[in-house]
């Protein structure tokens, strides 16, 4: 295989001998995902189905508050520890022997926090979580040492700066485990702002060698897997449904209008090229900061889909406005981020209004009743519409 062929899950590669973790170029051609990167994020789906589960059990038993606020602080870890381990790989992937079992450490990491999304859920409970997440960042330290020892000058301080920050960051967050429980969210609001510095302090005088292109694809395979979660998710509620209930009529519409909500949430995300806007990193760290909304939102539509399923065959103990809500609003949150994030930086005049006037209309179904889910699905296939007419006007205006 030349050096030019693109390294897609097809197109394995030798594992090379042991060599100096050195940045790799910011320009490379054809720089595609690595099937190590792909599992990877097959694995991380486990924790992101294991916290919508439990999302869909709190919000079915009537426990809105407190499963929303667990499922944020899970969704957190999971997708912090993903995306770090993306900007990473994006900049030193050697792909070399200790590469690679590093980074499957880091996979049983996130298996073992998947473990005990459970136990925090219903007992508040986070020791297991907590442990599965150390060995991630552990494996993460790991990573940065050997990136900082086979680097020099600005580039060796950067990865030292990676290292000790997410060291410290890690005995901070043993508040969850030895704070009272009413303290812990403020524990996890600060824990979490401290991660979230990291990077910026990181980086402050030397950019790491991150790929634009290989990143904006990693993000994109994930928005894949996750609404392909969201499906898998839905399709169970409507099987386990119908094995209770014989009222296809009734599961029906709630199936096709959460079908229709992820296929426009997939056209909609993709309907742009955002790897050019990522030229530095102030953009490029808003917009990663932002996937945490963009991923939560699109496993949680999953978890709705799964709540209105439950209600409408009376397994839920909820209103149908409540239901219903559980779709739309996360389905009005991806849409509205994902125009913040993406849309807003491509389109001009009245196609800035589609995305915003489409995530208020989606909001508007909440209240109506039965209808709320195929509702919500109807405008978001008519948002798809709206935007590919209007690209297909400005194209011929262009043209």
């Amino acid at each position: 295989m030349s050096d030019d062929q693109p390294l897609g899950a097809g197109h394995a590669r030798p594992t090379p001998p042991l060599r100096r973790m050195a940045a790799r170029d910011q320009e490379e051609r054809h720089r595609a995902a690595t099937p190590l990167e792909l599992f990877f994020d097959l694995c991380f789906v486990v924790a992101v189905a294991q916290a919508g589960a439990q999302l869909v059990h709190s919000v079915a038993e009537a426990h809105t508050g407190s499963g929303i606020a667990g499922y944020a602080m899970v969704f957190f870890a999971v997708w912090w520890a993903w995306m770090n381990f993306s900007w990473f790989a994006s900049a030193y992937d050697t792909d070399d022997v200790p590469y690679r079992v590093v980074t499957l450490i880091q996979i049983a990491g996130v298996l073992i926090l998947a473990a005990g999304v459970e136990r925090a859920f219903e007992d508040h409970d986070f020791t297991v979580v907590w442990f599965g997440y150390l060995v991630m960042r552990l494996a993460l330290i790991t990573h940065w040492l050997r990136a900082a020892a086979g680097s020099t000058g600005g580039e060796r301080r950067t990865a030292a700066r990676y290292a000790l920050g997410v060291a410290v960051c890690q005995v901070g967050w043993l508040g969850l485990l030895v704070l009272p429980e009413g303290g812990r969210p403020w524990a996890f609001l600060v824990m979490a702002l401290a991660e979230l510095a990291v990077p910026p302090f990181a980086e402050r005088s030397y950019r790491t060698a991150w790929h634009r292109h290989h990143i904006a694809e990693r993000y994109g395979l994930f928005t894949i897997i996750v609404l392909g979660e969201t499906v898998a998710a839905a399709t169970v509620a409507v099987q386990s449904a119908l094995e209770d209930s014989e009222e296809l009529g009734d599961l029906l519409p709630i199936a096709s209008g959460g079908l229709l909500i992820v296929f426009a949430a997939w056209w909609i995300y993709f309907a742009v090229p955002i790897h050019e806007h990522l030229a530095s990193n102030r953009q490029a760290f808003a917009w990663g900061y932002g996937h945490y909304l963009v991923f939560g939102s699109a496993a949680a539509i999953g978890a709705g889909i799964e709540v209105a399923v439950e209600q409408s065959v009376g397994k839920a103990h909820i209103s149908t406005v409540a239901a219903s809500a559980a779709v739309t609003v996360p389905s009005a949150l991806f849409l509205l981020t994902v125009w913040l994030l993406h849309a807003r930086h491509f389109k001009r005049g009245v196609g800035q209004l589609t995305l915003p006037v489409a995530s208020v209309a989606v909001l508007a179904c909440t209240w109506a009743g039965d209808a709320a889910v195929p509702a919500a699905g109807l405008v978001c296939a008519a948002t798809v519409a709206v935007g590919v007419a209007i690209t297909a006007r400005q194209n011929r205006a262009h043209a």
